[in-house]
């Protein structure tokens, strides 16, 4: 059997330390759940002669392709602020697929079975932990967020045991990488400088192949994870996406979304909305995201100083520089994208004042986050279903005065809020219904889900389902880990 991956392994060439070798765990039945043929067309993979049965075999690790060289990544990380080893516990990397275009994608079976890293875990996932991940992701990818995304879901055959037994299944993620903040971390706490030099090399190489070759990798490197970083959290931000488990190993050096666990999309606005079962203190709730990311920065800060300076305080100095520069740059990239999902072209001096007195309103309502904002671009929507609430009526007559000053008024206004705000966003409760009836055999109404989800800044006949949410849903709704 040809392979319909083309797969090189940069990854291995920075030494046995960085890995283990690692064949998949046998699966007893192995069966293909839901395939991404949009995105295997878009990664150029062979799938000419392949039959269902013969991807069921690939991508739940039953059989190798033939080019395949398959391993577990080691990684350190920051977990709710403690330090631990870690590593790839249930995930096996076959390998760096090559577009024909020359793009490099990890290729990573996610519930392959145990390595070195499982941690006494038995190195599977559920079906509906990663039927999740299927729809999330894919979700997220439309959005426009930046992410892993997902070709496929295979079942195993196998029950894994959680707080219930469930149907195992196979995950096939695909990403820029699975370099992590926790892959440096593991570098600095267990391996030498000469080890750190390499990973910052391939990173560099990988990731930002057009940065200028400077005389300080490791701030160079920083810096430029920073500038992605502050990217992902803002498009977060702004769809009122909560990730719900920001552990350093879970923060990609790429500026990609990945590790989706206990993750969920606000419904009602409140800044301090959680809903992992684990976060008991908020750490990362959705305010918190961005001073968050910042605390993992200084982490990989921190694993980078031998490579700024050989003197340690000169090195310190050097990384604080680059570390106290987030909080502006943070705040103009989430300021502009706040004023373009009020439909203005470019930030004025007053337009911070209305950005935060509109989330003073929605947070003092309870308003839902991405229906304030549809509500917004049509005409007297808002209004219409606040009719006697004299703030907002306040705040909407200052917004449109502004409109009236930038050229093109209501009409530009429209055109720029219909590129950021979405119709359709994953609401919590049809994710979970979706993946209720896939549990049952019923895989329909999480396809059609996928499909709504695939065109979400475009109106149509079915989308007053994503916006209705049943009352009470948001302050119930609890997410779990699936570990």
């Amino acid at each position: 059997m040809n392979s319909p991956f083309r797969f090189e392994h940069t990854y291995q060439s920075l030494g046995d330390a960085f890995f283990e070798s690692r064949i998949p765990s046998p699966v007893k039945g192995p069966g293909l759940v839901i395939f991404n043929h949009t995105l295997a067309a878009s990664l150029g993979l062979a799938t000419e002669g392949m039959k269902e049965g013969d991807w069921a075999q690939y991508l739940s690790g039953g059989i190798l392709p033939p080019d395949a060289s398959p391993i577990a990544q080691a990684y350190a990380g920051h977990q709710f602020g403690g330090f631990t080893m870690l590593g790839d516990g249930r995930a096996i990397l076959l390998g760096e697929h090559i577009t024909p275009e020359g793009r490099r994608f990890d290729v990573q079976l996610k519930g392959a079975g145990v390595t070195r890293y499982s941690r006494r875990g038995d190195g599977r996932a559920t079906l509906r932990a990663m039927l999740r991940e299927y729809v999330i992701s894919e979700a997220m990818h439309h959005l426009g967020v930046p992410t892993s995304r997902s070709l496929a879901v295979a079942s195993t055959g196998m029950s894994v045991y959680r707080e219930r037994v469930h149907d195992g299944a196979v995950l096939t993620r695909i990403a820029a990488s699975h370099l992590r903040v926790g892959t440096f971390e593991y570098v600095r706490r267990f391996l030498d400088v000469h080890a750190l030099q390499r990973l910052v090399d391939h990173a560099r190489q990988r990731h930002f192949p057009d940065m200028p070759a400077g005389p300080n990798t490791g701030l160079d490197l920083l810096d430029a994870v920073m500038e992605r970083q502050i990217g992902l959290i803002v498009h977060w931000m702004r769809v009122g996406f909560i990730h719900g488990v920001m552990n350093t190993d879970n923060m990609s050096i790429s500026g990609e979304t990945i590790d989706y666990g206990p993750c969920a999309f606000m419904d009602e606005y409140h800044p301090g909305t959680v809903f992992s079962s684990i976060d008991n203190n908020g750490r990362y709730a959705y305010a918190n995201q961005p001073p968050v990311a910042q605390w993992n920065l200084a982490v990989l800060a921190e694993t980078l100083l031998p490579l700024m300076d050989d003197n340690e305080e000169a090195a310190v100095a050097k990384a604080q520089v680059v570390l106290h520069s987030f909080p502006e740059r943070y705040l103009s990239k989430w300021l502009r994208m706040m004023t373009a999902k009020l439909g203005l072209d470019q930030v004025q001096a007053d337009d911070r004042s209305l950005v935060d007195d509109l989330l003073k309103w929605m947070e003092g309502r309870g308003a839902d986050f991405t229906n304030t904002f549809l509500g917004l671009e049509r005409e007297g929507g808002l209004i219409e279903v606040y009719p006697e609430d004299a703030g907002l009526q306040a705040w909407h007559a200052r917004w449109e005065q502004r409109l009236r000053r930038q050229p093109g008024g209501r009409d530009r206004a429209l055109a720029i809020m219909a590129e950021v705000n979405p119709v359709r966003i994953p609401r919590n409760h049809l994710v979970e219904s979706a993946l209720e009836h896939a549990e049952q055999g019923d895989l329909i109404p999480m396809k059609n889900l996928v499909d709504d989800l695939s065109d979400p800044y475009r109106s149509g006949r079915r989308d007053q389902p994503f916006q209705q949410v049943p009352e009470g849903h948001a302050r119930s709704y609890v997410t779990y880990c699936g570990t």
